[in-house]
């Protein structure tokens, strides 16, 4: 089985206008798309589209629910690039907890035919209070790294969050999912950097004793990332941070 859990550390930093950073530990499920049926088939509390305490739900991700989810995926990439993804299609997302989910973001990264190479990574942005969706494309790098790593650089299309402005430069920079998965993303205006996040996860089996330990020390943890998100707001704004108005919607934004 090619779908595992990834588990780590989320790190913030913001430089500009005022200084602010925070770190958490957190979990990420990896989904082989293709796995979806079986991957917690006998999982006690489990599930895919069923009941459970944790569950996948294809209602949280874009497209249409009725189509699955790997082919809204193809078409998506078939539609940005002109080429369809031939190969493995795995996703890096949190789950629903007792019904309830919010991924501030998710990862798709669509492989060759062999598997063995990411062709292209799709990045799945969810706001809060807004409900709103909005997906990159990412397919050209602007450079390729030693073993693999990927950079992209692209203009922000999606507001996020009220303390950080439209018009700004997005950096990523990505490994190949493999027992450490690296994601770095840097936020710049006319070349200064006023943000960088970053996501260091190690990859763990899905089996019945992580699964059970991931539910004692994470309860509720898409709860504690949405009060978690409010929070850190609240925090910036005491340090009078600009706050900047949400900007008309978009063609490209999907609502949840």
């Amino acid at each position: 089985m090619k779908s595992c859990i990834f588990e780590g550390q989320v790190k913030h930093s913001r430089t500009t206008p005022v200084k602010h950073d925070f770190k958490y530990q957190l979990f990420m499920m990896f989904l082989d798309l293709a796995e979806l049926k079986d991957v917690f088939d006998g999982r006690l509390f489990w599930s895919v589209g069923g009941l459970g305490i944790a569950q996948f739900r294809r209602k949280d991700h874009f497209g249409d629910p009725e189509q699955p989810l790997h082919e809204s995926v193809r078409d998506l990439v078939e539609k940005n690039t002109g080429q369809r993804p031939k190969g493995p299609i795995r996703l890096l997302t949190q789950l629903s907890y007792f019904g309830y989910g919010f991924s501030p973001v998710c990862f798709y990264y669509c492989f060759d035919s062999s598997g063995t190479t990411v062709q292209t990574i799709i990045v799945e942005v969810n706001n809060t209070p807004w409900g709103e969706q909005h997906c990159y494309v990412l397919t050209d790098p602007s450079e390729v790294k030693k073993n693999s790593i990927k950079c992209f650089e692209l203009s922000k299309e999606f507001h996020v969050s009220p303390f950080m402005e439209m018009g700004l430069v997005y950096k990523w920079t990505f490994s190949d999912p493999s027992k450490i998965l690296f994601i770095h993303m840097e936020n710049f205006k006319n070349e200064n950097k006023l943000f960088e996040a970053t996501l260091r996860l190690k990859r763990t089996e899905i089996n019945g004793r992580s699964l059970c330990r991931l539910l004692i020390v994470y309860p509720l943890i898409t709860v504690r990332l949405v009060v978690g998100i409010y929070w850190q707001a609240l925090r910036l704004w005491l340090k009078k941070c600009p706050v900047y108005a949400h900007p008309a919607k978009s063609k490209n934004m999907t609502f949840k």
